[in-house]
């Protein structure tokens, strides 16, 4: 059954790649970075899929800038968070030429814009209307916006594919503030939301897909620091009736050395192309292991 749980979805995403190379957030629609690169992991290494993964390849080059930045996809101004996932492309594919390391000076040079002394002052005085921590550096949607659970979590990634082959002090500063700030900024409940666990001194509760995200970009710290998010994690997974948040728990639960049960629907395959690829990747015999990273290298 497993067999035919993967197949149907990598059938689906082979039939979905758009004529550019890439794919949509549905079959037919513009190709976006964020489905074709969960596209391109779940095809990784699968038979048939070399000519498909080259011509995927070639469009999120082509959506690089010159300060190594990179288009979410065609037509839009402005590198943003996707860079990371280009980055984490460029390592599976074994690429580390100047294109990848103009992209990985561009991360490290964007921080968050709530950490600056002004904020640093009122949240030290007491003067904001939340509980929010800002003294690590996180990353942004989008550079000159606040930081974010998700972008940090998938620069986290990023960062630590690359780091054996861009060694830094500055790499390894940003790793550790990334951490860091996930870990401030975790609810109360002991999982993630978007970004802020307080607002008018009003405790926020946790999503089950941000807290499956969170895990995976802080894969490598140790099981006494995770031990209540994970916890947090396996509930979510049994409870939440999103196919979506399942996906990105069992993926955060796999990363680590959990094995949660694959799902018992086999055959029906969403049109949603990013949820088909997530799927396919958190299967146990899926490509979630491409989102690994054991720390910095």
């Amino acid at each position: 059954m497993a067999g035919l749980y993967l197949e149907s979805r990598l059938e689906f995403l082979r039939a979905t790649q758009n004529a550019d190379g890439g794919w949509g957030y549905f079959p037919g629609k513009h190709s976006w970075m964020e489905p074709t690169t969960y596209a391109m992991l779940a095809l990784h290494g699968t038979p048939g899929s070399d000519a498909l993964l080259d011509r995927a390849w070639r469009l999120v080059r082509s959506w690089q800038l010159p300060d190594g930045s990179v288009r979410p996809g065609a037509g839009i101004e402005g590198g943003t968070w996707v860079t990371a996932h280009a980055v984490t492309l460029a390592c599976l594919r074994g690429v580390h030429d100047s294109n990848v390391s103009r992209s990985v000076d561009w991360m490290l040079h964007v921080v968050g814009a709530e950490h600056n002394p002004a904020m640093r002052a009122a949240s030290y005085f007491h003067m904001l209307k939340t509980k929010l921590d800002v003294s690590h550096q996180g990353w942004p949607w989008r550079n000159g916006n606040a930081s974010w659970i998700e972008p940090t979590a998938h620069t986290l990634v990023a960062l630590k594919k690359v780091s054996k082959n861009y060694r830094s002090a500055e790499l390894e500063h940003r790793v550790r503030e990334g951490e860091d700030l996930l870990f401030s900024r975790r609810c109360s409940d002991g999982g993630w939301n978007c970004g802020n666990p307080n607002v008018l001194n009003f405790d926020l509760p946790s999503y089950p897909e941000t807290t499956g995200v969170a895990l995976i970009g802080l894969e490598g710290r140790s099981v006494r620091e995770l031990a209540q998010p994970l916890e947090v994690a396996r509930r979510f997974r049994t409870e939440t009736k999103s196919s979506l948040a399942k996906a990105w728990l069992s993926i955060g639960l796999r990363c680590h050395g959990e094995n949660p049960e694959p799902p018992s629907d086999t055959a029906r395959v969403s049109s949603d192309i990013m949820l088909a690829a997530l799927e396919t990747l958190a299967h146990p015999e899926g490509n979630y292991r491409l989102l690994k990273t054991e720390g910095l290298a």
